[in-house]
């Protein structure tokens, strides 16, 4: 009997013991109750954050890829760029969840240890020399070219200079 009442009341839409705490009171007029909008407020901008030498290097940074896509990218085996990474010859960023980062120059890099590997047949020592050499050179040729553009800079400066006298008819000193 108390089945058949429980059933009873199921069919009739009548909850078996009070409303559920999820259930909505119904509107009985058939429309349902509007809520006000909630007041917006205007939130200024924020100030605008110097951007400092290291972040600014950091935003130069472009193509980072995780160690699977730069593996693909180098045609090697995600091992191998950790072996790469533990002797130091290559030193990929790292993100807040420690996942291997690897920049366009680490790219290049990695493709510089694969040529001398595969295509010269250096071991990993070997390696470790050329690209200090490598780097060296690089280093070498930057100071060539910045000393080669000081003295171009101090030329066109003289040359200035005397155009200069000559326009006011100084004499030269």
């Amino acid at each position: 009997m108390a089945k058949e009442q429980q059933t009873q009341g199921r069919r009739q839409g009548v909850p078996l013991q009070g409303t559920p705490i999820f259930a909505s009171p119904r509107p009985e007029s058939g429309s349902i109750p509007r809520r006000s909008p909630p007041e917006r407020r205007r939130e200024q901008p924020p100030a605008p954050v110097p951007i400092e030498e290291a972040q600014v290097e950091q935003l130069q940074v472009q193509g980072l890829y995780i160690i699977s896509v730069a593996a693909r990218i180098l045609e090697m085996h995600p091992q191998t760029l950790r072996k790469y990474e533990r002797l130091g010859l290559v030193q990929p960023s790292r993100t807040v969840g420690m996942l291997r980062l690897y920049s366009q120059e680490d790219i290049e890099k990695l493709r510089l240890i694969k040529h001398l590997v595969e295509e010269l047949g250096l071991n990993l020592a070997g390696v470790e020399v050329a690209l200090h050499v490598f780097q060296r050179l690089l280093a070498m040729r930057r100071r060539m070219l910045i000393e080669m553009e000081a003295e171009a800079m101090r030329q066109a400066l003289a040359q200035e200079m005397e155009a200069l006298f000559r326009l006011l008819d100084l004499p030269e000193p």
